[in-house]
């Protein structure tokens, strides 16, 4: 297994831009609407005045206690919204969690999904595990892979098959499977199911369908473990994307380790080069937010 140097990765957008950020918010625009979130990186002074903060069509405030909280709503705004990016589309619809169904700074991975599997110039059969809205679903399907999209929240996997309608992937071959990821591998392993292609997005903690419960340090090895008596005689890739709430420079390079020595003993067999770093959104004053760090793995 041969590692490289980390990259920082910062997506381009039409439909989505960071407009502002500072004072633990963040101002983003989604389409024609504009939305205010809290962002704990964000310990600077924001640029643009309180009024335009102010005319933002909406805004989450988190709750005192425990993990949801409300948005709170300025004039006429619908319950959801369509956005585009290249050839997908795809369902804007804010969440009592405060989440709204896509994660712009992903949009770097669907890209290099997408490279990947056309450089390949051969069938693809892909797993997608915590798939969320399908949208790395959607960006592998649109280049002709065959994909299996897996998912513990059955509200997410309906979003994401209503995802592909949006996007007219109907016909592509993808299987939705609502299941605790864990659960699912284990059988695909003993059922001898094979894949080219694995992208996990897994949560620092989450629950399974059936009361599963997943705790990142704890289950991660086991589940890469399982996933690398999937992989295929040829793979392609392996992507592996993990959130945190606050990166800093040294947690970043931390994470990435870890997240390579968690690969290595599933790639242990292999001839693999490991490329790790981060993925980040910046506002028109390019400052960075973190937001997640990565890593992918070629054969």
């Amino acid at each position: 297994m041969r590692a490289q140097n980390m990259d920082s990765i910062t997506p381009q957008w039409l439909d989505f831009e960071l407009v502002d950020s500072g004072d633990g918010k963040k101002l983003e625009r989604f389409g024609e609407f504009t939305l205010v979130r809290t962002e704990p990186q964000a310990k600077w002074a924001a640029t643009l005045p309180a009024k335009r903060w102010d005319a933002a069509d909406g805004e989450f405030v988190r709750a005192r206690t425990g993990q949801q909280g409300e948005w709170k709503f300025r004039g006429a705004i619908p319950n959801r919204w369509v956005l585009q990016r290249k050839s997908l589309k795809f369902w804007v619809q804010p969440a009592p969690s405060g989440h709204v169904g896509v994660f712009p700074d992903q949009a770097c991975h669907w890209d290099w999904v997408e490279a990947v599997m056309k450089r390949a110039a051969r069938p693809v059969k892909a797993l997608c595990l915590f798939g969320h809205t399908g949208l790395a679903t959607l960006a592998a399907a649109a280049v002709g892979a065959e994909l299996t999209h897996v998912d513990a929240s059955r509200k997410a996997v309906d979003l994401a098959r209503e995802n592909q309608a949006l996007s007219e992937l109907s016909k592509r071959p993808i299987r939705w499977i609502v299941e605790d990821a864990m659960t699912f591998v284990k059988r695909e392993a003993r059922r001898g199911s094979r894949y080219d292609a694995l992208m996990l997005d897994p949560p620092r903690f989450g629950r399974g369908p059936d009361g599963e419960i997943w705790k990142l340090d704890e289950s991660l090895p086991e589940l890469l473990a399982a996933c690398g008596k999937l992989l295929s005689a040829a793979p392609l890739f392996v992507l592996l994307n993990v959130y945190a709430t606050v990166l800093t420079q040294g947690r970043i390079e931390r994470e990435a380790e870890a997240l390579r020595g968690s690969l290595k003993k599933m790639l242990e067999k292999y001839q693999a080069t490991v490329t790790t770093g981060e993925l980040a959104l910046e506002d028109t004053e390019h400052r960075r937010i973190s937001a997640s760090v990565f890593a992918r793995v070629q054969f």
